[in-house]
């Protein structure tokens, strides 16, 4: 039997760079429900970009960071016969997104000893430039998945 599909909640862009993504985001940064503190926090990490980057649109080192961050493809286990294997699977464009986003945003509360919007601002910016902690996560995971290439005959 299928499974129920799952409704998504459809995010409204952000009222000032109109941007989907972008909310999504502040959604993953917010905590406790304290969506106006995330979104200070964004908007001064945008500010920061601009100043670091002297790119008059910090969207796209952001859509960038994004893009540079998420994996193409990850490890799924299964288990076959009584024993688990790890099989390399595609991963799907949505959560793609989903995992880059928390990537960013897990390296960013690692940093200690410095504001929010400055870790985060440093983040993106690496991210965008094919270095930094979430391209490091997400190498990492795309070396496992070729370490398991042998099992990608048991895909579902």
């Amino acid at each position: 039997m299928r499974r129920k599909i799952k409704n998504r909640n459809i995010v409204q862009p952000d009222f000032v760079y109109n941007s989907q993504k972008l909310e999504k985001f502040i959604n993953y940064i917010m905590w406790s429900g304290k969506k106006e503190t995330a979104r200070k926090v964004m908007y001064a990490t945008f500010d920061v970009i601009k100043e670091k980057t002297s790119n008059p649109n910090p969207l796209e080192i952001f859509d960038l960071a994004l893009k540079n961050a998420g994996p193409a493809m990850e490890v799924r286990s299964k288990r076959i016969g009584g024993a688990n294997y790890q099989i390399p699977v595609e991963v799907r464009p949505e959560r793609k997104l989903a995992l880059a986003m928390r990537w960013i945003r897990d390296a960013a509360r690692g940093g200690k000893g410095k504001p929010m919007h400055l870790k985060l601002a440093d983040e993106l910016i690496a991210a965008s430039k094919n270095e930094g902690s979430a391209i490091k996560k997400k190498e990492d995971t795309h070396k496992m998945a070729e370490a398991n290439k042998a099992f990608a005959h048991f895909a579902w």
